[in-house]
């Protein structure tokens, strides 16, 4: 029997999908369609998208992912990825990405409310906590107050550990 034939080089290039990972502000319009997409609030996301993070591929928004600085603190939202583009690694790409730009913004603790993906964010190094564990300034958010409900997870991630 003989060895089966490595792929020609052109159809391992075919195959390959080139996402960038860009800034979000001229990406807005796209960010909400994508975001009601996912059933995933929009009415409060902030005037100017400065901490969010998106992939593209061409012309086509891949995924989203957001931050809201509240001091030393962050609330990861809207992480998103467009259901053709699902099961590529987009998802882990952008939270890499916002994850480096809250530690590049000092940030010391990341956290998140979650009704479907706490397993997703506890394997990418995400604790589950209470409500009372989050700090009062991120507790007083639009998403902590009334945007997402009470039976969501609450997780976080300490960033900026010095040992």
């Amino acid at each position: 029997m003989l060895p089966k034939a490595a792929a020609h080089p052109a159809e391992v290039a075919a195959n390959i999908i080139t996402m960038k990972t860009q800034q979000a502000d001229n990406y807005r319009e796209a960010v909400i369609a994508l975001l009601a997409a996912e059933k995933l609030p929009t009415d409060d996301l902030p005037k100017t998208l400065e901490n969010f993070v998106v992939t593209t591929q061409e012309e086509d928004l891949t995924g989203v992912i957001g931050l809201e600085l509240y001091g030393d603190y962050a609330l990861l939202r809207s992480l998103a990825v467009n259901k053709n583009y699902r099961n590529q690694g987009i998802a882990g790409k952008l939270l890499q990405q916002v994850e480096e730009l809250a530690t590049s913004k000092g940030i010391k603790a990341i956290y998140l409310l979650t009704e479907t993906a706490p397993a997703y964010f506890s394997s990418k190094g995400y604790d589950t906590i209470t409500r009372t564990d989050v700090p009062a300034k991120v507790q007083q958010s639009s998403e902590f107050s009334y945007v997402c409900p009470q039976s969501a997870i609450v997780m976080q991630k300490l960033l900026n550990q010095v040992l």
